[in-house]
């Protein structure tokens, strides 16, 4: 018996969308099916993130057209990470492998065929990764890389290009489900797991329809949240700072003791302004990345749930985690 196949979805604000990617993401379900690589079982699952517009109707009316169709909704808009993280935790009891992927249409679709077949040759998890980025302008080019990179140097582990769309098993998602934490970056959390992972690379294309929800601004964030949920190298990084800092500044105390009785010291306000300057920008910064990390342990310590699911298309159990 092939296995059975959930697509994840998430959707916030989709309706321009959505009538078109979901009969692309239904198309390529049912070439899987009747290329026997998964079961007729399988499903798409759209997770409506609290949207303001009319996405849920949509996905409600796709549900009640075709069987294929599943959804749920949270209670409230909680973020990108928060609602693809419910789908796959609805979605894990209920087949053997999920792809989640998202729902614009950039992601190429036809991939999915060459995920499922690196996790039937026995990978649990298989990331998609953009092969290049011909499609973005050299700002979004710039900003993306750089993105990628400032959350390696800072000790985040994540896979180069890879955003959302991957394959994982049950069986992962079984183990995942024990990170509790509630400030979530899945892409960085997913390679912790650990299990045997692969590649798949493909073209991104431009946005169907409708526009991106992932303006600078959000990237900056999720570069924050993937920085400080998953590594403490920041705060290193401020000790080394303030050590090479405190060496600076006794050098500097020596010297000006040695200037005084030199009698070559002269009133110098310049220097003096410069240095309180350098000084409290330092610790600025400092107290600024330290409370980041006080905010994360703060919202940890509250054990909110991570999503509360308010509707779905179908009868089930439990409502938040």
């Amino acid at each position: 018996m092939p296995p059975r196949l959930m697509i994840v979805i998430p959707c916030y604000n989709e309706e321009e969308v959505l009538p078109i990617t979901s009969r692309l993401f239904r198309e390529e379900l049912e070439s899987l099916i009747e290329k026997e690589k998964v079961s007729p079982d399988s499903r798409i699952l759209f997770v409506n993130d609290g949207s303001t517009d009319s996405t849920w109707n949509i996905i409600c009316g796709l549900a009640e057209e075709c069987p294929l169709f599943e959804g749920i909704s949270q209670s409230r808009n909680r973020g990108h990470q928060s609602t693809l993280l419910a789908g796959l935790m609805e979605a894990r009891d209920k087949c053997d492998f999920t792809i989640s992927i998202d729902c614009d249409g950039q992601d190429d679709i036809a991939a999915m065929d060459r995920m499922v077949d690196e996790y039937l040759a026995g990978a649990e998890i298989v990331y998609g990764v953009r092969s290049a980025r011909k499609t973005d302008t050299f700002f979004k080019r710039f900003t993306a890389q750089s993105f990628y990179r400032l959350l390696k140097g800072m000790g985040a582990e994540v896979v180069y290009n890879h955003a959302d769309y991957r394959l994982v098993s049950s069986k992962v998602l079984h183990e995942f489900a024990d990170f509790r934490e509630v400030n979530i970056f899945l892409r960085g959390m997913f390679p912790l797991v650990g299990f045997k992972s692969t590649c798949v690379y493909y073209e991104r294309s431009e946005r169907l329809a409708g526009k991106s929800h992932y303006p600078l601004s959000k990237m900056l964030g999720l570069a924050i949240d993937g920085i400080t949920s998953l590594s403490i190298k920041p705060i290193r990084f401020i000790t080394g700072i303030g050590i090479f800092v405190a060496l600076l500044s006794f050098i500097g105390v020596i010297w000006s003791v040695v200037q005084y009785f030199l009698h070559h010291t002269i009133i110098g306000w310049s220097s003096t302004v410069s240095i309180i300057c350098f000084i409290g920008g330092i610790q600025l910064i400092s107290l600024g990345v330290i409370g980041e990390y006080i905010g994360k342990m703060y919202m940890e310590t509250k054990s909110r749930p991570r999503y509360i699911i308010s509707e779905r298309t179908y009868e089930a159990d439990g409502d938040s985690h």
